[in-house]
């Protein structure tokens, strides 16, 4: 048997784990499913710290950084970018 990483993206609405999930990327090192296939407009938790609880780890959340004076109501891309994974076993001779 062999590790395998998913990858899970959640864009939260504010920098608190526990804020809505506003946009969402999944990739699969198992090569059991693929990035945007599926049906749903939901997304796969309602907040971050649900993916917690499901299992998943966070590795990685972004910075928290000011707008610069004057730019407080620009749109850009979405700042509360957090990362998580989890790893799965791949059966002998199951292929990625």
């Amino acid at each position: 048997m062999s590790l395998r990483q998913r990858v899970l993206v959640l864009y939260l609405s504010t920098s608190a784990l526990d804020s809505d999930v506003l946009g969402w990327s999944e990739y699969d090192g198992t090569g059991r499913t693929r990035p945007t296939t599926g049906d749903s407009d939901e997304p796969p938790y309602a907040t971050g710290l649900a993916a917690l609880l499901d299992g998943w780890r966070l590795f990685q959340a972004a910075q928290l950084l000011p707008p610069q004076s004057g730019h407080e109501y620009d749109v850009s891309f979405l700042k509360h970018e957090f990362f998580f994974e989890k790893l799965e076993e791949l059966e002998a001779g199951e292929r990625p």
